[in-house]
């Protein structure tokens, strides 16, 4: 039996492009209410225009991830709208491919404060109404890289880890409340955050594909999932090589050049 959305609302933030603008779209398409959350004012409000000329229903929430404030606001004015939030798709997120002695303290705090300080406004914001309800679900965009720190990944890859453990405890604390914790590893998928890079981004996924991937974890309200298969065993097997072996090969790895 398909899963159905129709009266569902969603939340997403950093829907402006990528993952977060894909999801948007697709899960409109299939009758969900959804709620954009972005800085960019201007792309938001194309992508509802995008949205609606297919039949769908969005509004845009302009607002930054990094700022409380504006969170709650932006989540107040879609349950306002629709009467509800039914789920939270974290998946706000930046990045800085540089050595780690070439990152200033400005680019690795700004990268800590969208990646895991947004997710954690973005909770906070969700989550006190989904309680009182007894329903919901969260879902954190996070990444492969969050299983061992991967070269020229300095505070990405620390950051997303922190964003899985962050969910994983939220996971637990949750158990028997109704509310559903949803975490997503992506290996490499073909999004803006990737286009200037140059080097081997093994098993590449195409966006489509992804999203699909991302919407059915959603709907089975699988705990954890980690795609593709083949990166996803190939990191997973690396979690249990010892520092020292690791260590040689990463340092050999230039993916994120």
């Amino acid at each position: 039996m398909s899963f159905d959305w129709s009266g569902k609302v969603v939340f997403i933030t950093g829907a402006s492009s990528g993952i977060g603008r894909a999801l948007g779209l697709e899960l409109a398409r299939r009758g969900a209410k959804i709620g954009l959350l972005a800085r960019r004012a201007e792309v938001l409000s194309t992508l509802v225009a995008e949205i609606e000329s297919a039949g769908g229903t969005a509004i845009a929430l302009a607002a930054d991830v990094r700022e409380a404030d504006a969170v709650q606001r932006a989540a107040d004015e879609l349950r306002e709208r629709f009467g509800k939030i039914d789920y939270l798709i974290a998946n706000a997120g930046i990045s800085v491919a540089k050595h780690a002695t070439e990152i200033s303290a400005q680019e690795a705090s700004d990268v800590i404060a969208v990646n895991m300080t947004g997710a954690t406004n973005a909770v906070a914001a969700v989550l006190p109404q989904m309680l009182l309800r007894g329903s919901g679900q969260l879902v954190a965009i996070s990444s492969l890289s969050a299983y061992r720190g991967l070269p020229r990944s300095y505070p990405y890859s620390g950051t997303k880890a922190g964003l899985s453990a962050l969910f994983e405890s939220l996971r637990v604390d949750l158990q028997g409340t109704g509310i559903d914790v949803t975490i997503i590893h992506p290996g490499f998928v073909k999004t803006p955050m990737l286009a200037a890079r140059t080097k081997s981004k093994p098993f590449l996924m195409e966006l489509d594909d992804a999203t699909r991937r991302i919407v059915q974890a959603i709907e089975m309200r699988r705990r954890s999932v980690a795609f593709p298969w083949q990166l996803a065993m190939i990191v997973r097997a690396l979690m249990f090589a010892p520092d020292f072996v690791y260590d040689r090969l990463a340092a050999r790895i230039s993916v994120r050049e």
